[in-house]
């Protein structure tokens, strides 16, 4: 059946987001751009904070990680935090520092796989760069976002003339040697990183021998779009974990004057673990934490007052159940795109979700008027992970694992439900407001 118009909206916009955010340097500026339209102010880390009541803020680290918040109008130690944390980044292929391979005519870029991608996915695809570069000025060293827009990279397939068994056997490529990427064709004396190091400045406009390092992933140039016989369902690169992201500093921005003081949290480095300055493990949230309960009064024993009572969603995306293959699944636990939020659960604590917070997430989506759902993994399957288990821990808050449904998690190219964006904005502002 054709798509409400206001789920159909949100949808679309999450689509601008994703296209616009090809990195995760790129969702941190475009969330960046998002919060200064709506009356927040940026704070340094290196510089003194000053609170207003009731004010609106964000800080940044590292260029890939970013912590909004809202200041509620009831004391901290009474009323605690209300939380929602996910990750601006996604598994991919990242640039090597000296990348250009020059051989039999050709100019391949050497790359590194980054997290867990479905590599073969990235074959045949119109990739592109996209990143950040440091650049050599008269005041030091400057950081510079580049994006090239033009398709320029591939990952050409092997025929099937010379690997007969790809499809009984699945295409399997080695890291070091079948994953560099095509740029071009050189000349018989032309020099390869001289090459690359033109394109890039040419993309960053400036001079090539001024770049001095960078932070480049390969992307799928193509946009992001509706899809299905009613346009019922998304296709984009980057759903996990972008969907998010937006989501989360959509309903922030959404919430005013709360009771609580209101936080949303984007990290980088989820996918390869967290263990940064900047990831979900670094002291990042609890830096700003802390100094948002200094601006409070806070004294020792009302910050951990503050924590026991404040209430942590972490909200990455969840598997949704393919009908082609019924056997990857537990067979009571099948979520459904466009079947609203998921609360994903595991006994071994991959998931920091616990009966009571699952309880609190619930009564959220039924205040909200959305649906909820529940997800297990297969007990004779690995199960992911998120940032939940970490910052629950870290922090020793309550904490609920959720998710919005997705199909192709970690393609270059992912599936989710038009609808559930909508579904999943709608109950965290709701948990923002209790």
């Amino acid at each position: 059946m054709p798509q409400p118009t206001p789920a159909r909206q949100t949808a679309l916009e999450l689509i601008d987001f994703i296209d616009a955010s090809p990195s995760p340097w790129h969702a941190v500026a475009s969330t960046e751009q998002r919060l200064l339209a709506h009356g927040f102010a940026r704070l340094e880390e290196g510089e003194r904070w000053q609170l207003a009541a009731g004010g609106r803020y964000y800080v940044t680290r590292g260029g890939a990680s970013l912590i909004a918040f809202v200041l509620g109008s009831r004391p901290l130690a009474d009323a605690g935090y209300r939380l929602v944390g996910a990750h601006t980044d996604s598994p991919g292929l990242r640039l090597k520092p000296r990348p250009a391979l020059a051989a039999d005519g050709l100019l391949r870029l050497g790359v590194e796989v980054y997290g867990g991608p479905i590599l073969a996915s990235f074959t045949d695809r119109d990739l592109s760069l996209a990143g950040r570069v440091v650049l050599r000025t008269a005041a030091g060293p400057q950081t510079k976002l580049l994006r090239c827009e033009q398709p320029l990279l591939r990952l050409p397939n092997l025929a099937i003339h010379m690997n007969r068994e790809v499809n009984e056997q699945g295409l399997k490529l080695n890291k070091q040697t079948e994953l560099p990427l095509v740029l071009g064709q050189l000349g018989e004396k032309e020099d390869g990183e001289v090459r690359l190091r033109a394109l890039l400045a040419g993309a960053a406009q400036c001079e090539a021998a001024d770049i001095l390092s960078w932070e480049m992933a390969a992307y799928d140039v193509q946009p992001g779009c509706l899809w299905g016989a009613d346009q019922e369902f998304i296709a984009s690169r980057q759903l996990d974990n972008l969907a998010s992201c937006h989501a989360a500093i959509g309903a922030l921005m959404a919430t005013e004057a709360p009771a609580a003081t209101c936080v949303a949290a984007l990290f980088d480095h989820e996918e390869v673990g967290s263990e940064s300055a900047a990831g979900a493990s670094g002291s990042f949230v609890g830096d700003v934490l802390a100094r948002i309960g200094l601006q409070q009064g806070l004294d020792g024993e009302d910050s951990r007052r503050a924590m026991a009572r404040s209430f942590f969603i972490s909200a990455d995306m969840a598997h949704a159940y393919h009908p082609n293959f019924p056997a990857a699944y537990e067979p009571e636990h099948k979520v459904l795109v466009n079947g609203g939020p998921v609360i994903k659960t595991n006994a071994s604590q991959r998931y920091a979700t616990q009966a009571e917070t699952a309880a609190r997430f619930m009564d959220c989506c039924e205040r909200a008027g959305v649906p909820c759902q529940q997800y297990s993994h297969r007990s004779d399957l690995g199960c992911g992970s998120t940032i939940g288990p970490i910052v629950a821990a870290r922090l020793g808050i309550a904490c609920v694992d959720v998710g919005s449904p997705m199909w192709a998690m970690h393609s270059a190219r992912e599936s989710a439900g038009a609808l559930d964006q909508g579904y999943m904005i709608a109950a965290l502002t709701t948990a923002f407001g209790t």
